[in-house]
């Protein structure tokens, strides 16, 4: 190549060179400063956009966990409700056997039936109180009394928790007073067998809700580390990188000034 004081080729390369290491030294010190390899779109647009549909994901699995945990609450409370139930409807079982040994009309028989009829109205208050976020799981009705829970992201993705409203007798939800022909230890077992059987089925039910909570939890911490390793910089091979890089610019400007003074070379030919 001639040489020549208008076109400096060495410095040409020499520019284009370092131009090539200060953009990598900028990806690289990004990645250092953000933890990440591919932090927008113009890093890795595929990369990007897989990130962000599972980062979407993401969110979609807190309002899943947020609806379980709710109707977990709702569940619990409803047990909780039932323990004082079951509590009360032992009493009165004693109570009953203690009426139907007492005499008719007697002062011991109406205190007896008082006790026994204050736990009724205890039972009625616990049944009504056991409400969550306006759900109440003893209320009376039908299915629309139903809780439905948010088990996944798809719409389709539902777990239902029924109501169990109507299943004890007289006797257990009393809110008025009951004579001594109703007041019987067999009437109370009836109301304990059908009340237990339906907390039964709450237990499982929250039993089910904590299983898919796990999993849900499961799930979000899978996804999440798929994210990291779709999107995050291996800080330990970046900072080796950053140094080698940092070290290749100062050559690059070595060079760079090396090859701006060939010009001023030329003026010797001329003294």
């Amino acid at each position: 190549m001639a040489n020549s004081i208008n076109t400096n080729a060495g410095a040409l390369i020499a520019l284009q060179n370092l131009n090539a290491t200060s953009r990598d030294l900028s990806v690289t010190q990004n990645r250092v400063n953000t933890g990440m390899k591919v932090s927008s779109a113009k890093d890795n647009g595929a990369i990007f956009a897989i990130a962000t549909g599972q980062r979407a994901e993401m969110g979609a699995l807190d309002a899943v966990k947020q609806s379980i945990q709710r109707g977990q609450s709702v569940v619990d409370v409803a047990l909780a409700a039932g323990d004082v139930i079951t509590k009360a409807l032992e009493e009165q079982k004693s109570l009953a056997v203690a009426i139907q040994s007492s005499v008719a009309g007697s002062a011991q028989e109406t205190a007896y039936l008082a006790d026994f009829n204050a736990l009724g109205n205890e039972i009625t208050k616990a049944l009504g109180g056991a409400n969550f976020d306006g759900v109440n799981l003893f209320s009376a009705g039908s299915a629309t009394n139903n809780l439905v829970v948010q088990t996944g992201t798809a719409a389709g993705d539902t777990f239902t928790v029924h109501a169990v409203a109507g299943t004890a007798t007289t006797v257990a939800t009393a809110t008025g007073s009951i004579a001594r022909a109703g007041a019987t230890a067999a009437a109370v077992d009836t109301a304990i067998s059908g009340f237990a059987a339906k907390l039964g089925s709450l237990g499982t039910n929250s039993k089910s809700l904590e299983r898919q909570l796990t999993f849900t939890s499961k799930i979000q911490d899978a996804v999440e580390v798929g994210i990291g390793n779709l999107v995050d910089a291996d800080l330990a091979k970046e900072s080796a990188k950053l140094t080698a890089l940092q070290t290749k610019q100062q050559l690059g400007v070595q060079a760079l000034s090396i090859a701006n003074q060939s010009s001023s070379v030329l003026l010797g030919l001329f003294r």
